[in-house]
């Protein structure tokens, strides 16, 4: 028992993590129907997926939730590694819980080394999770603690020594086999192939999904320029947000609500893929709130209306305001729910009493219903985010998991 109970600790944390893995790559390959679906974001393993699930949709959409995305459509989730690797992992505890003491030295010595990397890896996305994206998924803490059983069991089992095998009277010399060796005993050769068959077996398993996933993943090319165009280019006259870059090397028109948690994420994933900063953007605002948009019924976003003139009133830098805008988003949208006064306070705390006297001008007010005229001009669908690449519109569906494949095929030169 003593030998046994740390390869059933290790047994139920590649079990998780095979399960957590699955529901993970589940969700990933729903998405390649180019549809939204819901995702599994729940620590109980099994339960049903829902719409709630920003921090797993933002893990999922992120530029570290897949590897080859300039060659593939939304890439190859790092997901189908670890559900090859755990698989490995499953089985070879279950030996290993099977045999106790009768396993071989070498074999505990070699699962408590490659059974570590589940959790090197865990580590480092844990890592880019709290750093990067700011949230942690729950699919993915499943994932992080089956990695740190896995360990923690294949460490203990390592650690344990075996009883002694008591002497028993009447046992003859052991006998040798052709090789030389003690029969019961490994050769040489065997103590050093065994270990590299195990870890060739172990390579083989995690590669394995992955090259099935993609040589299964659909040719998205003929859909990526399907949306539409703009009927009319901006010009001077609709008075655009301009969106000053340093290396700017394709035009792009964006549509955003600064308080729309959707076009939050689209921001942050045109950063973090360093996208965002080769666009000769101009922005359009698009307030999903019926203050100022008369195309809604009902306001989506109170007090987006005010913000968006915050950003317009940036001078020449309108961008520290939406980024701003982001970054507080959750506070400013409490504030807008709450009413004017506590929004307007909120921007006025952090950008001085001058900002208000320009939301509250003409020119703002002005430069906005010219955005949305120019919106209207153009038939824009009523949602946020929309990116038009010189004219031609980036699908909805093309600005989540898809998103770099995508800018690669239509706009090569910002990846160069």
């Amino acid at each position: 028992m003593k030998a046994r109970l740390p390869y059933g600790v290790s047994l139920l944390g590649a079990l998780l993590g095979l399960i957590f893995g699955f529901y993970s790559t589940l969700d990933y390959s729903a998405h390649l129907d180019r549809r939204l679906h819901d995702v599994h974001c729940s620590f109980i393993p099994g339960a049903a997926p829902t719409s709630e699930a920003e921090a797993c949709r933002a893990a999922m959409y992120s530029p570290y939730s897949a590897f080859f995305k300039d060659a593939y459509w939304g890439g190859i989730p790092i997901s189908l590694f670890a559900l090859g690797a755990f698989s490995f992992f499953l089985g070879f505890a279950a030996y290993l819980l099977i045999s106790g003491t009768s396993a071989p030295k070498r074999s505990r010595v070699f699962f408590a080394i490659v059974g570590s990397t589940p959790l090197l890896v865990s580590l480092g996305m844990l890592t880019i999770s709290l750093t990067q994206l700011g949230s942690v998924c729950k699919t993915c803490a499943g994932i992080y603690i089956g990695s740190t059983l896995l360990a923690i069991g294949a460490w203990w089992g390592a650690a344990v020594k075996p009883d002694a095998a008591q002497a028993r009277p009447g046992n003859v010399a052991p006998t040798l086999a052709m090789d030389g060796a003690p029969k019961g005993k490994p050769s040489p050769a065997m103590g050093i192939l065994l270990p590299l068959g195990w870890l060739a077996a172990l390579g083989v398993l995690t590669l394995l999904p992955s090259l099935v996933y993609a040589g299964q993943v659909p040719d998205h090319r003929p859909y990526l320029t399907q949306c539409g165009k703009l009927k009319t280019p901006a010009t001077d006259k609709d008075k655009l947000v301009k969106l000053v870059t340093p290396h700017s090397v394709r035009q792009a028109t964006i549509f955003e609500d600064p308080l729309c948690p959707t076009c939050r994420a689209f921001h942050e994933r045109l950063v973090h893929e360093d996208i965002f900063d080769k666009l000769n953007g101009e922005l359009a605002l698009f307030p999903l709130d019926t203050e100022c948009n008369w195309m809604l019924d009902t306001a989506l976003h109170p007090g987006a209306c005010t913000v968006s003139k915050a950003v317009i009133c940036g001078g020449d830098n309108p961008r520290l305001v939406l980024d701003w805008a982001y970054e507080n988003q959750d506070q400013l949208s409490a504030a807008g729910k709450a009413g004017k006064e506590p929004l307007r306070a909120a921007i006025q705390a952090r950008w001085g009493p001058s900002i208000m006297n320009c939301i509250d001008g003409k020119m703002a007010k002005d430069t906005l219903n010219r955005h949305l005229q120019f919106a209207a001009a153009n038939s824009i669908p009523v949602s946020t985010p929309q990116i038009y690449l010189s004219g031609q519109r980036v699908c909805d569906e093309d600005t989540d998991i898809g998103l770099r494949y995508t800018l690669g095929q239509l706009a090569p030169e910002l990846f160069k």
